[in-house]
């Protein structure tokens, strides 16, 4: 037995807490990563392990999407995102292994921290190019 020692999760269960410890990186890092990217408008988007909604706020100021959408496992997460992005993005219960949309649903899929936390990296990405119309033709 070990005293003194307690295993911590690395889980978020919660929006606010995250959106207060990473989530304000998230904002800051975001518009510069959407910059890099300089994908054209009026896209179909797709922001896996949206969290707060972070990602999800930026995509939608400087990318003009003609949809987006966020999947997020943790309901915490889900009803944070709801109350940041007011009904400007479809967000939905999902994971990165188990994304519920169509094959070829979305013309960009972007994930700012998910991979960190799923534990079959491969499958992940798998499914990000099953859901997009490229089909993952440019994952390398």
């Amino acid at each position: 037995m070990r005293l003194g020692f307690r295993q911590v999760s690395d889980t978020w269960e919660r929006g606010d807490p995250y959106e207060r410890y990473v989530g304000r990186w998230s904002r800051r890092v975001a518009p510069r990563f959407l910059s890099w990217l300089s994908l054209p408008r009026g896209q179909r988007w797709l922001d896996v392990g949206c969290g707060s909604g972070a990602l999800c706020a930026v995509i939608l100021d400087q990318c003009s999407p003609s949809h987006l959408t966020g999947v997020e496992p943790s309901d915490g997460f889900l009803k944070t995102a709801r109350e940041h992005l007011g009904g400007r993005a479809e967000l939905q219960r999902g994971s990165a292994t188990e994304i519920p949309l169509e094959d070829a649903a979305v013309d960009v899929v972007v994930s700012g921290l998910v991979l960190n936390f799923v534990a079959d990296p491969q499958a992940a990405l798998a499914e990000m190019a099953r859901v997009t119309s490229l089909g993952g033709n440019d994952i390398g």
